[in-house]
């Protein structure tokens, strides 16, 4: 995939899976915001929202972690503890090369630390775990396009 300078709500709702209203409904409730927003033009029409590369990035894992049940609350959480606790962006977290790595279980979101540390960032963000045991289970986060299916053409003409 060629990466663009800015991605339309439109080309991010094909690649990502999510439907144009999650994606607004998600700008409005401060999930994620697109890089240029949508304003009200000249002509009384509204502009189409745009997104950079790191927020389509981002806005895949996060479709990603709703497609594994994880709720929108806990996917706020997720990005708020980053922040708050780590200081680190979605992206940095999951490819970025940050100073935090985010894993899964399927039940629980994780955060490694370049020191080793295990965080469980859902349940006990500030609290070290005691990792003992087969890290293996464990799924590192990230992002991936998913695939457009084409519709085959409608209009065929009977013999």
């Amino acid at each position: 995939m060629r990466l663009k300078k800015t991605y339309s709500s439109r080309e991010v709702a094909a690649l990502t899976g999510l439907s144009a209203r999650q994606l607004q409904v998600w700008d409005a409730s401060g999930l994620i915001s697109s890089a240029i927003p949508s304003h009200r033009t000249e002509a009384g029409g509204y502009t189409e929202r745009r997104y950079t590369p790191i927020d389509l990035f981002e806005l895949l894992v996060l479709a990603d972690l709703r497609r594994r049940r994880f709720s929108v609350q806990q996917l706020h959480h997720l990005l708020r503890i980053l922040k708050e606790r780590f200081g680190q962006r979605l992206f940095d977290a999951t490819g970025g090369g940050g100073s935090v790595q985010l894993l899964t279980d399927g039940q629980e979101i994780y955060a490694r630390t370049t020191s080793g540390q295990f965080f469980n960032i859902l349940r006990t963000p500030a609290q070290p775990l005691l990792a003992i045991g087969n890290e293996g289970l464990l799924k590192e986060l990230s992002g991936k396009v998913k695939k457009v299916r084409r519709k085959k053409a409608e209009g065929r003409s009977a013999i």
